[in-house]
């Protein structure tokens, strides 16, 4: 673990609740997911045609992971030993810090799932749906009032994790570089971590290293949602916690 990777994590918490990630940057230059996304999706025409077998086409897609993972990971690496020869320790540690937060979405998760809470409360269930459409993959025209809340409840708790715990913990457990691998192997899983013709083979790998680098991260989010029930009135730990021993095994 590197020396001030902990507080590193802590300031791009921080960093992230307070500032987001700003439009106009994202306008100018993009976002750290999405440049991993066009890389993902250049290995993927590249190496996963569908004429090559099975085995060959798992080959090529545990190739793409690692270098996906490689360009991320050493990406953030040079760069925050860059930011720490220009401007030294302490204030190479506040601008890695902000590198970082691009990597969490405890700000954005926030506001969407709360635009759907608020669109149901004062607008309706078609509101409700069209908010809840910008989190969730499935069509949200036959949900009711209840179902449109459960998805937003289900996308909080997904995306907490995986939004927000797994990629903070990386990086407290290996800096900038290890938040930065997290979101690629994540970002790998969402684009070809599925069980349709094409990625079935070629996204095996990250599907099977997303689970395994989210197992951690998983289990600490469930312990923060039930150490935050006595901050919630009417919550209950011990009722959270009897829910994450039933149903964690169905997921």
């Amino acid at each position: 673990m590197p020396a001030m990777s902990i507080p590193l994590a802590l300031l791009a918490l921080l960093a992230e609740a307070a500032f987001g990630y700003p439009d106009r940057l994202w306008r100018a230059i993009g976002h750290p997911v999405t440049w991993i996304g066009r890389l993902i999706a250049a290995l993927d025409a590249a190496l996963n045609d569908p004429a090559r077998s099975a085995a060959r086409r798992r080959v090529g897609g545990a190739l793409a992971l690692a270098i996906v993972v490689a360009v991320a990971g050493g990406a953030a690496w040079a760069a925050h030993q860059a930011i720490e020869a220009m401007l030294g320790a302490g204030a190479g540690l506040a601008v890695a810090a902000l590198l970082a937060s691009s990597l969490l979405a405890q700000r954005s998760l926030g506001s969407h799932v709360g635009a759907v809470a608020r669109a149901l409360e004062t607008r309706g269930l078609a509101a409700g749906r069209e908010a809840v459409s910008r989190i969730v993959g499935r069509d949200p025209e036959a949900l009711d009032e209840a179902a449109v809340a459960r998805a937003a409840i289900e996308s909080l708790a997904e995306n907490f994790s995986d939004g927000v715990v797994a990629p903070a913990l990386w990086l407290a457990v290996a800096g900038l570089p290890g938040a930065a691998a997290y979101k690629a192997i994540n970002t790998a899983d969402s684009m070809i971590g599925h069980r349709t013709p094409r990625h079935r083979d070629f996204g095996r790998a990250a599907a099977r290293l997303d689970d395994l680098v989210n197992l951690p991260a998983s289990r600490l989010t469930a312990l923060l949602v039930a150490a935050a029930c006595p901050l919630v009135r009417g919550a209950s730990a011990r009722g959270a916690w009897r829910a994450v021993r039933r149903d964690a095994r169905r997921h």
